[in-house]
């Protein structure tokens, strides 16, 4: 593992710039040709990559980077940072996140604007300037398949099943298919018995809701894991315990606020190594479809470095 500092030069190299057209539904896709532009004004050629998938936009940062990319930046929300964290976590190449998606947690939560346009200016500075920054990230690992890297916070609970149930529903489209498959898996409620072990310590509980966070916050602002701090090399996890359908409903709008850890059924952990388990979980991570359980979780203290 790369161990990075503040202040590193860049390296040599295009600017290369992964963009979902289709992120926060396509409102921002209107920037990209003026944030192409004020890139290329802090004195890099910019290539824009090409890819119409989400595998397809992770081999396309893959190849960018082997190709002698000097930096990365990502137009889009958590799901773009994700594909593009798999090319350049503990490397020397930075990533400039522009906070363009639906949810944006890991670029605002590392000290980004959530305005796309001031988040450009921060990162064509930074190029122009050599600066980057370093962060943590968490390296998501399962037998038998390569490694994972995600900045934002792993689901592993009702959250990721109500995940998992929208990938697979053709109908409605939109935000209604999500809370169309939130009120399915609510009749379906039931705590789970979690094998659970940090830094070596094990443990089972019976919960509904586990996260595994890097950063504070997921799914647009809710701030699941509300004291996470991605420079301080260790992940925090939060177990939501036996809830009820009722119970759930009335708190879920704490995470907002993160005041949920208050309740009597939350439990808070901070840990450098994350290993979970429990029958019929998919994980998700940064809001992308990533392993079945069981999985180990890493902090990867300074494993990224940041055009801020």
């Amino acid at each position: 593992m790369l161990a990075v500092t503040a202040h590193d030069h860049v390296p040599p190299g295009p600017v290369a710039v992964l963009a979902n057209p289709s992120a926060g539904r396509g409102r921002h896709r209107g920037l990209l040709p003026r944030i192409l532009e004020r890139l290329g004004a802090a004195g890099r050629p910019v290539e824009l990559l090409r890819a119409r998938t989400p595998a397809e936009a992770e081999a396309a940062c893959h190849a960018a980077v082997a190709d002698g990319a000097g930096a990365l930046v990502t137009v889009g929300g958590d799901g773009t940072v994700h594909r593009a964290l798999q090319a350049v976590a503990g490397t020397v190449v930075p990533l400039g996140p522009v906070p363009a998606g639906t949810g944006n947690d890991f670029a605002v939560e590392t000290g980004f604007p959530a305005d796309p346009a001031a988040a450009v200016e921060v990162i064509a500075d930074a190029l122009a300037t050599g600066r980057t920054r370093p962060v943590d990230l968490a390296r998501l690992s399962r037998p038998g398949v390569p490694d994972r890297w995600y900045g934002a916070v792993l689901a592993a609970g009702f959250d990721a099943i109500v995940n998992e149930r929208a990938n697979r529903m053709r109908w409605p489209r939109g935000p209604r298919r999500y809370d169309l498959a939130i009120v399915v898996e609510l009749a379906k409620l039931r705590p789970r018995r979690y094998r659970l072990s940090l830094d070596g310590v094990p443990q089972e509980v019976d919960a509904v809701l586990i996260a595994v966070g890097n950063v504070a916050s997921y799914g647009g602002g809710m701030r699941i894991c509300p004291e996470a701090d991605p420079h301080d090399g260790l992940l925090d996890v939060v177990v939501g315990g036996r809830f009820d359908r009722r119970t759930l409903m009335r708190v879920k709008p704490q995470i907002y606020r993160g005041t949920h850890v208050t309740h009597p059924l939350v439990r808070a952990y901070r840990a450098r190594t994350v290993e979970l388990d429990t029958d019929g979980i998919t994980t998700y991570a940064d809001g992308e479809r990533a392993f079945d359980l069981p999985v180990t979780v890493t902090a990867a203290p300074a494993a990224l470095r940041l055009l801020r």
